[in-house]
């Protein structure tokens, strides 16, 4: 083979080494990137939990009432009308989709089991989780963005106070407290959603359908549900705070926060569920 044709041959297995080697930096950095970001947010939640552990012994460390308060009517009540409206439809939608399968077998009326486990053991806290890390995550990490970006996180610093315990926990516990809340209200909001389609749409006795649905709900499925959605509300707040006191970048950067902060969050409530399900099935609870 001359040199001349030799040459394209190298060129082209150059480039596609160089093209593998782009790949792989672009790779690892991603890595680094994931592990950098779980690796903080760890962080920022044990030192959350340090401040609410300190204020129950410690005086000079209580948190102030008045500013959880505050972040839970913020967090939560005026989230209220968005669960409404989803966790209704939620029930709605598993009420009508089931109907034909369970009629068929001549089961209807068990939609209401149906209904009733998958909303207190699944999607009442995961679609609640869903509703508020779009509705508060991205309020709290563009809240604190803007924060970082006016220089008021620094100046909170040269007072002597400490950003953790003035601005994450008292978000940090609103969102845990508020979600755990708007967990139940969604249960009740997605099982009465099923029910008076059940009832109106399907014919079913109402009676019967109470009666399923107390048959098919135990204690566990409902602190399953509410113990999920605790854990929830602390993964959404730690991600906001944690995107949000990290912003660089000025304006734009305030927004990629806000973005990132839906995102990851939207992706860790559904991992965190898989890995509780799992849990959850393995120890049959």
């Amino acid at each position: 083979m001359s040199e001349s044709a030799e040459q394209p041959h190298r060129s082209l297995i150059y480039r596609a080494i160089e093209r593998i080697g782009e790949s792989s930096g672009r790779l690892i950095d991603r890595i680094i990137a994931i592990i950098s970001f779980i690796g903080g947010a760890t962080a920022l939640a044990g030192e959350s939990i340090r401040w609410i552990a300190r204020s129950f012994v410690r005086k000079d460390a209580r948190l102030g009432r008045e500013h959880v308060a505050v972040q839970m009517v913020r967090v939560g009540l005026r989230s209220i009308p968005i669960i409404f409206l989803v966790e209704g439809f939620i029930g709605i939608i598993l009420c009508l989709q089931m109907a034909p399968t369970l009629a068929w077998y001549g089961q209807l009326e068990r939609v209401a089991d149906i209904v009733a486990i998958a909303m207190f053991r699944e999607l009442g806290p995961l679609m609640a989780g869903i509703v508020l890390s779009g509705f508060a995550g991205a309020s709290i990490a563009a809240e604190l963005g803007t924060m970082v970006e006016g220089e008021e996180i620094k100046a909170l610093k040269a007072a002597a106070l400490n950003p953790v315990r003035f601005l994450v926990v008292p978000r940090f516990l609103a969102t845990v407290v508020m979600l755990t809340m708007l967990s139940v209200l969604a249960d009740v909001i997605g099982v009465a959603g099923g029910f008076f389609t059940a009832v109106m749409v399907l014919d079913i006795d109402p009676q019967r359908y109470l009666t399923y649905t107390r048959m098919s709900v135990d204690y566990q499925d409902f602190i399953s549900g509410v113990g999920k959605a605790a854990f929830f509300g602390a993964m959404i707040a730690i991600i906001a705070c944690h995107e949000g006191l990290n912003v660089k970048g000025g304006a734009a950067g305030v927004g990629l926060a806000t973005t990132n902060t839906v995102v990851k969050s939207i992706v860790a409530l559904i991992t965190a569920d898989v890995i509780f399900t799992m849990i959850f099935y393995a120890f049959g609870i």
